[in-house]
């Protein structure tokens, strides 16, 4: 009996690593289009087999943006998970170069929220009023992670959010949220290091919100996206955040 039941649960943790390889890509061709809307370029990728009809994922990049290739597969992931996911170009048309030498205090200034705000506002008017769904789901990444908490205040549009190691986010985002929120956060990371994250779950404590907050060992900023997946523990992190999301927005 003993057997049985170990043998049982084996292949219902075999299935599950199945299931996981068949929704989350880390190589190969995108499979969503690109539309215009009132300016803004979307990324859009809709599921086969909808988890929720009224539910929409909007994916917020990083500053490597839509030319990224594992930013389309990570949004291409979540429609496999069975959200309609929709991407939009949040640095318009001028993304971070592969440079580490490239001065990331001008880039930031031209990527103020007085300048991105206004991109995710009229993607949510297009999930609201094109796609005619009520729901949004907010999914951001390092730069975007800081939008996924802005868009989560009253009237701004999100539901509910999960940020992977955010950057950037001030107080008064977090404290304003009006809707549950989850964070990845990663082992090394000089923008959210282990001060900031014991003030960002102290501060999340603070709201009426549910929250969540976990660390993955082995990872530094960026391994949402860019983790190196052939490091077992990258991999591990990179996945593992992904379903932290999947299963944040399908309980929220």
């Amino acid at each position: 009996m003993l057997f049985a039941r170990s043998f049982v649960s084996l292949c219902s943790l075999l299935t599950v690593a199945a299931a996981s390889r068949g929704i989350i890509k880390h190589e190969g061709k995108p499979i969503g289009k690109e539309i215009e809307y009132d300016g803004v370029t979307l990324y859009i990728t809709e599921p086969k087999r909808p988890s929720k009809d009224d539910v929409a994922v909007i994916y917020l990049t990083d500053v490597f943006g839509l030319p990224l290739l594992q930013n389309k597969l990570l949004a291409d992931s979540f429609a496999r998970a069975g959200f309609l996911t929709v991407t939009p170009d949040i640095l318009f048309g001028d993304p971070a170069p592969h440079d580490i030498e490239f001065n990331g205090g001008e880039y930031l200034s031209r990527h103020t929220p007085e300048n991105t705000d206004p991109i995710i506002e009229k993607t949510i008017n297009y999930v609201h009023n094109q796609l005619r769904i009520s729901k949004v789901a907010l999914t951001g990444y390092c730069f975007g992670g800081r939008y996924a908490f802005r868009f989560l205040a009253e009237g701004r549009g999100g539901d509910v959010g999960f940020a992977a190691h955010p950057s950037y986010l001030q107080d008064s985002e977090i404290l304003a949220i009006t809707g549950p929120a989850s964070v990845a956060a990663a082992e090394v990371d000089n923008l959210l290091n282990a001060t900031r994250r014991s003030e960002l779950e102290a501060l999340l404590g603070d709201t009426p919100q549910p929250f969540q907050v976990n660390l993955y060992s082995g990872t530094s900023h960026g391994f949402g996206t860019r983790a190196n997946v052939s490091d077992p523990q990258q991999r591990y992190g990179k996945e593992e955040a992904f379903w932290q999301a999947v299963h944040w927005f399908n309980n929220w």
